[in-house]
């Protein structure tokens, strides 16, 4: 119990630490440019951030069991266009079934890779680079090299991203009821505590008798729903599917989670985290043009910012076990 509650303790501290960081950044920005803090900009910053929050939820749950995705960009590219090419083909299609088409897509590959990865004991990061190269390859294949633009979708498709409800933009209205379902799974279910227990001892999950192998395939299969979902919503805002959508993004989506405070070796981070650390992300990709800063040094900003928090993270963890021994040895 006292373990628990010094790791919670520690989770809270980090967490302040990178909310104060957060308000001191946008303040410095804010110097620098006044539009930042205007509501039109934060609007911006949000939407241009929910794809990146609904697939931070997915990675999270992977970093948790110790594992990793790098196939979410390409599955993001072929989900997407499979469903741009569909409504192209039929424009009258409902949203809801374009967006059923693309998790649909998206489940498909992530229990591929959850197959690989908890059946066929292939690593995590082979198995999902594998896949994405075949994935990626398959996009091109299905679009035969060519685009589905704007005009080629019709006004109900692409509204799923540029629409509104209750004045609040689509996208954000998903991201948020995304994390609140994640929330409260993660938090408030057997399953969930599974996926930290899974993380942080596997030989002891064996066991104890938690099905590893299932929980690693429902992890990267949820990972896949997201990241197809993710994939139509990509297509619907920017209006265009390519066969080089979100190449690279994946990293992104690595970089907010660990950002976030979330483990790479799996069976520590929160909720309240990654989306305090996709927030951070995303006000870096929003404020660094508006001050002006160079494309090749907004890159290394970024970079030294995530160094950082896996810095952070690790002086953390290992001051948390030395705690730990310390106690065992009194």
């Amino acid at each position: 119990m006292k373990n628990k509650r010094a790791s919670r303790l520690s989770d809270h501290a980090r967490e302040l630490g990178l909310l104060a960081f957060i308000v001191i950044l946008a303040l410095l920005f804010q110097i620098r440019n006044p539009k930042f803090l205007t509501l039109s900009n934060l609007k911006d910053l949000f939407t241009n951030t929910a794809i990146l929050g609904v697939l931070s939820v997915g990675m999270m749950m992977v970093l948790l069991t110790g594992g990793i995705d790098l196939s979410i960009g390409a599955t993001i590219a072929f989900s997407g266009m499979v469903t741009a090419l569909t409504v192209s083909v039929n424009p009258s299609i409902s949203p809801i079934v374009s967006l059923l088409q693309g998790m649909a897509t998206g489940l498909i590959i992530g229990m591929i890779v959850g197959f690989l990865i908890a059946y066929c004991k292939i690593l995590p990061i082979i198995a999902s680079l594998g896949m994405m190269n075949i994935v990626r390859g398959l996009t091109y294949l299905v679009s035969k090299g060519k685009w589905v633009s704007a005009y080629q979708m019709s006004d109900g498709f692409k509204a799923i991203s540029t629409g509104t409800t209750l004045g609040i933009n689509n996208l954000v209205v998903i991201a948020i009821v995304i994390y609140l379902i994640f929330a409260y799974f993660i938090n408030h279910t057997r399953t969930g505590r599974f996926i930290y227990a899974v993380g942080s001892s596997p030989e002891t999950a064996d066991i104890v008798g938690i099905p590893r192998k299932r929980i690693l395939l429902l992890v990267y299969a949820a990972m896949g729903v997201l990241a197809g979902l993710a994939g139509v919503l990509w297509v619907s805002r920017y209006a265009s599917a390519q066969g080089d959508t979100a190449q690279g993004y994946e990293m992104s989506v690595i970089a907010a989670v660990v950002l976030g405070g979330v483990s790479v070796s799996g069976g520590r981070g929160k909720v309240s985290g990654i989306i305090l650390g996709t927030i951070l992300f995303g006000m870096l990709n929003n404020a660094l043009p508006l001050i002006n800063v160079s494309p090749f040094w907004q890159q290394a900003i970024q970079g030294v910012v995530i160094l950082m928090a896996v810095i952070s993270n690790v002086l953390i963890k290992r001051n948390n076990d030395r705690m730990t021994l310390r106690k065992r040895v009194i």
